[in-house]
């Protein structure tokens, strides 16, 4: 990338293909968006706050992101609502100063190239994934709906099964570094099955809560 990229650290993860809702009121994130719509498309870096808080500065941040493109914008009295999507991961090169908001000399990663010899990992991954997210929401720990619609692009649809699958944010960024979809798919599954065992280990029946089981892979969910 030849410019300094605009960053918002965040206390959560961005993936490819996921969809980012922002509420903007610090100044100098006000200030970043204008510079953001000077250009087209419209772009800005996502990091993981690695320690700190999200609003008022002095985080430590991980070093890979996602890029995130604005597709909507609204501003009720005293604030903006931003609506991105995720687009291509980055590495931090080198942070600069604050200007006022956090900026950084970032590189590209390489996309993740399908092979359908991948598919049926593919179909695995969804199958766990809708699984469990359906027995988190027995356990009230729903963030993502069991039945969510992926997209029809199987490159896409990982990205959006390790973005939805319910871990932590630290299994999260190890995901987001994958160097393959093999190796992303194969940690959606593994890492999603550990929390599957630890949420049952929680439930007192010895069977599963009513809808716990999830839809099969061919129910076009």
């Amino acid at each position: 990338m030849d410019d300094t990229l605009p960053v918002f650290p965040l206390g959560s993860v961005l993936f490819p293909f996921m969809p980012l809702q922002l509420r903007l009121f610090e100044e100098r994130y006000l200030v970043m968006l204008s510079k953001v719509l000077e250009s087209e498309p419209s772009e800005f870096g996502v990091v993981l706050i690695e320690r700190g808080q999200e609003v008022g500065g002095g985080e430590q941040r991980f070093t890979v992101g996602t890029l995130a493109q604005i597709a909507q914008l609204e501003a009720p009295e005293g604030y903006v609502v931003l609506v991105a999507v995720g687009t291509r991961r980055f590495v931090i090169d080198e942070w600069m100063p604050d200007n006022p908001y956090p900026e950084a000399r970032a590189s590209l990663l390489p996309p993740l190239e399908w092979d359908e010899s991948l598919a049926p990992l593919r179909e695995e991954a969804e199958v766990v994934v809708r699984r469990v997210l359906t027995l988190a929401a027995s356990l009230g720990e729903e963030e993502w709906p069991a039945d969510l619609q992926l997209s029809e692009d199987p490159s896409a649809a990982s990205w959006q099964l390790a973005g939805i699958a319910p871990v932590g944010p630290l299994d999260q960024i190890a995901l987001l570094r994958s160097n393959s979809l093999k190796n992303l798919l194969t940690s959606v599954i593994s890492m999603t099955r550990d929390v599957e065992e630890t949420y049952r280990t929680l439930w007192p029946g010895d069977g599963e809560p009513d809808g716990a089981a999830g839809p099969a892979a061919d129910d076009g969910l």
